[in-house]
This record gives C-alpha cells, structure tokens and sequence, in this order.
C-alpha cells in the first residue's frame, strides 16, 4: 500500500510539473522572441539602407536587394562633395557642442533646485516648465523667428544655440528634478549639519552619484541637437551656416531620384549620431536603468 501511494504521488506530482515546465518554457522564449521582433525593426531598416548606398548610381530599388556589380563606395565619395558634408558637418558639430554643455547645466541647476529647495513659486516655475512638453515646436517657431530677427540674432549659432537650449529644458529639468528626488534626504541633510553650503552639496555630494543620470541627459541632448530639422531650417537662411539634416534635405531635393546617393548622405548624416551612442552607450543604458529601478 506503501508503494502505491509512493507511485501515486509520484504520478500526481510528475502530471502538476508538466504543465508548469511548458508554460515555464514559453514564458522563456517569449522575451527573446520580442527582442528579436525589436533588433529585427531597427536592424532591418539600417541594412536596407546600408545596401541600396553601395548600389550603382541611379539604381531604382525596392527592399533588400544586394550589390550585383561589387560595391560602389563612390557614393559616400559624390555625396560628400556634392552637399558639402564637410561644412555642414562642422557646423553640426559647432552647435552641439554648444549646446549640450549649456543645457545639461541648467537643467542639473535648475532640476536641483527645485527637488532640494522651497524656491517661492517654485510649484508654479516647474509646471510652467512642463507645458514646454506638451507644446509642439511648430507652434512656436514662427514667432521665435521673428524675435531673433529683432535681436539680431538670427544665422548666428549663438541664435539657434539658445533656440535649441530653450527647447529642450523642460524635459532636462523634469529628467533632473526626479533624479534627484530619489536621493537620500539624510544625506543631504547631514552634508548640510556638516556646514556645506548648496554649491558644496551639489557638486561633492550628489554629482558623483548622479553621473549616469547627466551621462544619460547628454547623449541625448546631442542625438536631438544633431538630429534638429525645423529650427535650423528656418532660424538659419545661409547655406554656410546650415547645419547636417538641414544640408540633407536641401540635398534630397536635388538628386530625388538617385537612391543610392541619397542613402550614402543619409550614412554620413547619421554616422556621428550613431558613434556617440556607442561609445556611450554603457552609461546611457546604466542611466535609464537606475532611473526606472529607483522611479
């Protein structure tokens, strides 16, 4: 009787772990199978283009389709001379290169103040900030045009850096004032009893810790300082001065119908955007990890 209620249980037990270990088995190949879906989205589209720039000039092209006659590297060679990358480049590099220093130090000013301070009106500062999320940049182009005409201002990098600056603060200050809301109160406090002033708890205290977060606000102020379209467009009328995506589209307009040439642009366009993210890209992913596991 002993043997039977062995075996039974072991039957009863072995018929409950069969269910269990399938469904334990599609839940496992469940999460690889949405990453592949999501590599698969992105990689996708950046072969298809990496393709059709190596393809003959003039080539129509539909899809993935692969070089027949060798690969043609002339294409980034013609598109570089042809639009002038060289200049454009430079001046995209200009304008990040202001811009993203600039901003990440008032949204870091203003993000801790707000999170660490009792600023009079500060409630009413920060959802005034906030609307700049919800208000879409077209709105607001044409009449910041024609204030920095008025200033003088407009084809200067000094017009269209403080232009891009002002853009992006809302999301800078909200993407601080939360990270420094998940900072220990009693260490701040005890930095404070110790007689550090608010530029000491700042720097020595809480910057430190908060380098992933600032890492993370950087790579992408520089990815939409870069990528920025309309503002250059429209506050910059110099071909000079245009910036890359600005110098893209013009391009685009003249050689339509070259594929091939139009994806070697849009190579070189993107490149830099591209070298950035991976160089930073451990700090970046720590960034968002930390701020979604303290949120």
């Amino acid at each position: 009787m002993t043997n039977r209620t062995v075996s039974g249980t072991s039957v009863f037990e072995t018929g409950v772990s069969g269910p269990r270990a399938s469904v334990s088995k599609g839940g496992g190949l469940a999460a690889p199978a949405v990453l592949v879906m999501f590599c698969a989205a992105v990689l996708v589209p950046f072969l298809s283009l990496l393709l059709a720039s190596v393809q003959p000039a003039g080539t129509p092209l539909t899809g993935l389709a692969l070089p027949k006659d060798g690969i043609h590297l002339e294409n980034f060679v013609h598109a570089w001379s042809a639009a002038g990358f060289g200049s454009l480049l430079r001046s995209s590099a200009v304008i990040a290169l202001a811009v993203v220093p600039a901003a990440v130090v008032c949204a870091t000013l203003a993000g801790y103040a707000l999170a660490t301070m009792d600023v009079p009106g500060g409630g009413a500062f920060y959802g005034y900030l906030l609307l700049g999320l919800a208000i879409p940049t077209e709105v607001t182009v044409i009449p910041l045009y024609y204030d920095l005409r008025a200033l003088g201002l407009t084809d200067t990098v000094q017009g269209l850096a403080l232009a891009e600056i002002a853009a992006f603060m809302p999301f800078g200050v909200f993407w601080m004032r939360a990270h420094f809301l998940t900072m220990p109160r009693a260490l701040i406090e005890a930095a404070r009893l110790d007689g550090a002033s608010s530029w000491s708890v700042l720097w020595r205290v809480l910057m430190p810790n908060s380098r992933p977060a600032v890492t993370t606000l950087g790579v992408l102020y520089f990815v939409w300082s870069w990528n920025q379209f309309l503002l250059p467009l429209i506050l910059v009328q110099d071909p000079s001065r245009r910036t890359a995506p600005a110098g893209l589209g013009f391009f685009t307009g003249q050689y339509d119908v070259d594929v091939p040439l139009l994806a070697a642009a849009t190579l070189i366009v993107i490149a830099p955007v591209v070298a950035v993210y991976l160089f930073f890209q451990r700090h970046f992913i720590n960034g968002v990890l930390s701020g979604a596991l303290k949120g």
